[in-house]
């Protein structure tokens, strides 16, 4: 089977794709899949380092009315789908697959007016405006949210799979992750907590103050935490004049590289809303304290995090409305009751599907083979 793989611009819509490509892969090893994306997300890194050939084609800011307001947007809208085209005549897919962002939009369309199967993946409670403009075109669209079919035109189309993950979130389990990482028997509880791969101020600030006022003051409890790359300086300036670098029990690092491992082994968990972050949440069953980033497109991460708050499977927090001591308190409470972690816990775990990828895979061989 020849795949196109297309989706950008952040880990959110990258990470995903190389998911359900390493899949096809893994079920199908005389498989060709690539990848298009843009020059200037983050796949340039992330499809490399999997393995997979990055073609590109350019597009940016999608208007769902496609406005002349913006002439950079407007250039790529008209020569996006075109230069789409002449690459899958090049490739010769069987199928194509969209994961979100901008690029899918041109490649997606672009395959599904030749003739050729098309699917759609969403991991946000919403859809983004590339999937709302493509949904009357694929053949399937896959979703992380029961909730999303409410947002589309064509619901019919829809089948909830949940979100493909990378990596093995359930090869190790608890006992063993904290035995791994030699806090078993030292530590009575662990906070893990990030605020994204570049970082983000805020949820530094409230990290540090929540260190101060609360884990500096009880040694039983083990905190790690993730500044990011860009506010990692910073955040380790402040780090050290609160005088946090002489704690045994925090520790502050730039990016966590064994989330698996570390999420495992946790008892409550602080990050982003982000759909991937949700899964990894949801299939590890942690207790959840949400800090969405506000700066994305439609908000979605507000609305990905208050989909599991409504449901009691996390605590969220709007970062220009929480102060410091609140955040401290409400954190607090949640480690001092356990049951409390049990319930959000069970709760969690009701949003995941462990089986995302074999779905997803099914599917995608079953309407290939329905267009030939």
């Amino acid at each position: 089977m020849r795949v196109l793989m297309t989706g950008g611009g952040t880990g959110g819509h990258v990470n995903p794709a190389i998911a359900i490509a390493d899949t096809i892969m893994e079920n199908q090893r005389d498989s060709t899949v690539a990848f298009v994306g843009t020059s200037r997300g983050i796949e340039n890194k992330l499809v490399p380092d999997a393995g997979y050939k990055l073609y590109h084609v350019e597009m940016s800011g999608l208007r769902r009315s496609l406005s002349l307001k913006n002439i950079k947007t407007a250039y790529y809208v008209l020569t996006a789908p075109h230069k789409a085209k002449k690459l899958i005549h090049e490739f010769r897919p069987d199928l194509v697959v969209g994961t979100g962002g901008y690029v899918c939009w041109p490649v997606v369309k672009a395959a599904a007016e030749m003739g050729i199967p098309t699917a759609l993946h969403e991991s946000n409670a919403i859809p983004g405006i590339a999937v709302r403009m493509l949904e009357g075109k694929v053949d399937k669209i896959f979703v992380n949210f029961e909730k999303t079919k409410d947002y589309l035109k064509h619901p019919e189309k829809a089948e909830v799979v949940g979100n493909p993950l990378r990596g093995d979130f359930s090869s190790v389990g608890y006992e063993s992750a904290r035995k791994e990482l030699g806090i078993d028997g030292k530590y009575e509880k662990f906070v893990l907590s990030c605020g994204g791969s570049m970082g983000a101020e805020k949820v530094n600030d409230l990290m540090l103050a929540f260190m101060r006022d609360y884990v500096s003051l009880h040694p039983e409890v083990y905190h790690v935490h993730a500044t990011g790359s860009i506010e990692k300086d910073i955040c380790r300036a402040q780090f050290e004049s609160m005088g946090l670098d002489k704690c045994e029990n925090i520790k502050l690092v730039e990016y966590i590289y064994d989330m698996p491992l570390e999420m495992a082994a946790a008892d409550v968990v602080i990050n982003r809303a982000g759909a991937m972050t949700l899964s990894e949440l949801a299939y590890e069953g942690k207790a959840a304290v949400l800090i969405p980033s506000p700066n994305v497109t439609d908000n979605h991460q507000y609305k990905n995090a208050m989909a599991l708050a409504e449901a009691g499977a996390a605590m969220v927090f709007e970062e220009s409305k929480v102060s410091e001591r609140e955040f401290a308190d409400s954190v607090a409470s949640l480690l001092d009751d356990g049951e409390k972690r049990k319930i959000m816990s069970r709760a969690i775990k009701k949003f995941a599907v462990t089986d995302s990828k074999k779905l997803i895979y099914r599917e995608l061989v079953k309407i290939s083979e329905q267009k030939k």
